[in-house]
């Protein structure tokens, strides 16, 4: 039986990993706007993977409001609300509260129920560049202890026609991009401007309107959006988040069509 239980694991892990090696869309963080997107993606038909480095998807939305773990989010966010069947309570005519909890464990779920295969405590440490069009089509994987402990172990390569960079406050996926490769992005300044300090109004429209194609085969949602492009940082509000992740499948859908 033991010997069963572990054959087990590890044919359906690597058969699952074979099978995600070549994928329409790469998602790098699984919080909430990667999570939306993915699920969005996925309902659609797109082959779509999320690479999360932590061991549980969710990114800042599980912890709520330093550990109050309730949210808000506006009513701009209704739809996406009631599609993942997320219970909302009224507070004022412009927002709800919700269980962050409860929230989050909805966005896995819906994400992963759709079609979109969740990878957890693997890292994307950097892109594929096709050499010859420069287009971004791809990423490099390891597993995120490997590379938090330094060890010297190669990566694996994903093939992907677009790639999401939605790491959140580090931008992690847009730095490397920029930084390894002397390249502009589609910024102010053709590089990554970095965030600015806590502005919530401004920070949950610029969320939206900055989600967006920054460079050939590459996008970016949520915190990773006003990062790349200098928005504000919005705090424990999330509509914002869940807009970006939505408007981040419809661009994607649309680059793939």
């Amino acid at each position: 039986m033991e010997v069963t239980v572990s054959r087990g694991i590890i044919r359906s892990f690597l058969s699952k990993l074979d099978e995600y090696l070549d994928i329409d869309a790469a998602i790098v963080g699984g919080g909430p706007s990667g999570l939306v997107a993915a699920y969005y993606l996925a309902k659609s038909g797109i082959k779509t993977a999320v690479y999360e480095s932590k061991l549980a998807p969710g990114g800042g939305m599980w912890g709520g409001a330093m550990l109050f773990n309730q949210i808000m989010v506006q009513k701009e966010a209704d739809e996406i609300i009631r599609e993942f069947g997320i219970t909302a309570a009224e507070y004022d005519e412009n927002n709800y509260v919700i269980d962050s909890v409860e929230a989050t464990s909805a966005l896995i779920y819906c994400a992963r129920k759709a079609g979109a295969v969740i990878f957890n405590s693997m890292r994307v440490e950097d892109v594929v560049l096709n050499s010859t069009t420069r287009k971004v089509n791809g990423v490099v994987i390891n597993w995120n202890p490997v590379v938090r402990t330094g060890m010297h172990v190669d990566p694996l390569v994903v093939r992907a026609k677009a790639v999401l960079d939605a790491t959140g406050h580090p931008c992690e996926i847009s730095k490397i991009l920029a930084q390894k490769n002397g390249i502009k992005l589609h910024t102010s300044t053709g590089d990554v401007v970095g965030e600015s300090s806590l502005a919530v109004e401004e920070g949950e429209r610029k969320t939206v309107e900055n989600t967006k194609e920054i460079y050939p085969g590459i996008f970016v949602s949520g915190m990773s959006a006003n990062g790349v492009s200098g928005g504000y940082r919005m705090g424990p509000i999330f509509g914002g988040m869940l807009l970006s992740g939505k408007k981040a499948a419809s661009i994607i859908r649309e680059s793939l069509a």
